[in-house]
């Protein structure tokens, strides 16, 4: 399939004199949640509420920072998420990817807005 990015805003909303933080994010279906770098962290002046425990895809487990809260936004979409502090990148994950009601599209490799409920999220509950 390739690699997807998109192109999204990370802002605090707990210091709104902070400017939001245009990014490119890397795309992952297969990962859960919102994993930023340290530097992201950093610049957003996040509160950390503790450590989770993570695996890699090596099978090595790490006690990693979890800060938040953040807001993503994506075209019209936003949702609030706390995030991961790993890697090196900014890594969108299937959690925030489905309260915004996003698509990935693996031939054209984007990530859309769900064309089914164009107008603002849908989500199905029961």
């Amino acid at each position: 399939m390739g690699l997807v990015y998109a192109d999204i805003t990370l802002a605090n909303p707990r210091q709104p004199a902070l400017r939001p933080l245009p990014t490119r994010a890397l795309v992952d279906s297969g990962a859960v949640m919102l994993c930023i770098p340290e530097h992201v962290a950093t610049q957003l002046d996040l509160e950390t509420s503790g450590t989770r425990d993570v695996s890699t895809a090596d099978g090595r487990s790490h006690k990693v920072p979890y800060v938040g809260p953040l807001e993503i936004h994506f075209e019209d979409r936003s949702c609030f998420v706390g995030a991961l502090v790993f890697g090196d990148e900014v890594l969108l994950g299937a959690v925030p990817m489905e309260d915004m009601d996003l698509l990935l599209h693996p031939l054209s490799r984007t990530l859309t807005v769900n064309p089914e409920s164009p107008n603002f999220p849908h989500h199905k509950i029961k």
